[in-house]
């Protein structure tokens, strides 16, 4: 770890067979919680680059619970937090639309960490049972077309690391990362960050991590959702290519809406924000999930415009489907109870 620790400090990267060498170590018993501490302050001071974070994830990877799956173009979708705008489970509720409009669904997520409600909290409070046996993730993908990851469970070998970052009390490359350490090979993804400076850097991640086709996008606001407040920025990528663009929500008929508007609570709010929103009950945080669905589905491939994407989206949730999805992952998961 010296070697590495010395080669940061002087402002140089570690190319990929050393992140990986370093990252391997981090879950070793023979390094010190100061030795991880100093990588991680030491990989932040530099600045990350797009090799040492794709390394980083394929070693956590490995080290994950293996999910095997014969389900061709699984798709996640997921915001990285941090933005501080305390918005409703936007990514969770967007997940059932997709599924409902026909997407593989693998939702990789967690408790609360910089929000007041998690993906994992508020799919709690709706009754899913989050400790599901790898066997039965992989059955429900392939039954309903979409299934829940918790990462504490698909992870936990990262508690040490995880322990090391809350007595840090400063973000990290871990703090960006969670999303893209889903164990299932994904084709596809969508991916909000809450700085427009990592738009390009997380879609070279992607592109690097395998992904054929993917969204990074940072709302306005610098919300890790795509926002009706104003322009969002996005990049695509698609098959190794990336296109800048914006998106104003007026220019995919929707309406504009402070952030203000789509503020959630605790677990209990935000899942009855949720149920309105897959019931089809209009206003901000309906039209919020629409956008971000629309967004997802063609980050796919399955729409060629947000607007096709959209209106597949609003096709999703008035036909029920989306909130057929999310009974499904509530009967199956209660109905299967085990531990990983």
């Amino acid at each position: 770890m010296k070697q590495y620790l010395e080669k940061l400090s002087s402002q140089n990267p570690l190319n990929e067979e050393e992140m990986m060498l370093a990252a391997q170590s981090l879950f070793s018993d023979e390094i010190s919680e100061s030795e991880i501490a100093a990588f991680l302050i030491a990989l932040k001071s530099k600045g990350e680059t797009a090799e040492e974070i794709a390394s980083l994830v394929k070693v956590l990877r490995q080290h994950a619970v293996k999910i095997k799956t014969s389900q061709e173009n699984i798709m996640d979708n997921c915001g990285t937090g941090g933005d501080g705008s305390q918005s409703f489970n936007i990514s969770t509720a967007s997940a059932f639309v997709l599924a409902g409009a026909g997407i593989k669904i693998a939702k990789h997520g967690n408790r609360s960490v910089s929000s007041k409600t998690g993906s994992a909290d508020v799919l709690e409070e709706l009754g899913v049972n989050l400790e599901l046996g790898t066997g039965q993730i992989e059955e429900l993908l392939e039954e309903a077309g979409i299934t829940f990851l918790f990462a504490p469970s698909i992870q936990p070998k990262t508690r040490r690391i995880m322990k090391i970052r809350r007595e840090l009390k400063v973000s990290t490359v871990f703090n960006i990362i969670g999303p893209l350490t889903n164990p299932v090979n994904l084709d596809s993804q969508l991916l909000g960050v809450y700085r427009k400076d990592l738009l390009g850097l997380m879609a070279s991640v992607l592109n690097k991590l395998g992904r054929k086709r993917a969204v990074v996008l940072t709302g306005a606001g610098n919300m890790d959702e795509a926002s009706l407040q104003g322009e969002n920025s996005l990049v695509l990528l698609e098959n190794g290519r990336m296109t800048s663009f914006t998106v104003h929500p007026e220019e995919v008929g929707l309406p504009v809406y402070s952030n203000e508007a789509i503020r959630g609570g605790g677990s209990k709010e935000n899942s009855e924000i949720l149920l309105s929103v897959l019931h089809g009950v209009k206003g901000p945080c309906l039209d919020t999930v629409l956008l971000n669905a629309g967004i997802g589905i063609y980050a796919n491939g399955r729409a060629n415009s947000i607007t096709g994407g959209i209106q597949q989206a609003r096709e999703s949730i008035r036909s029920g489907a989306a909130l057929e999805k999310l009974q499904m992952l509530i009967a199956y998961s209660q109905k299967n109870k085990a531990v990983i």
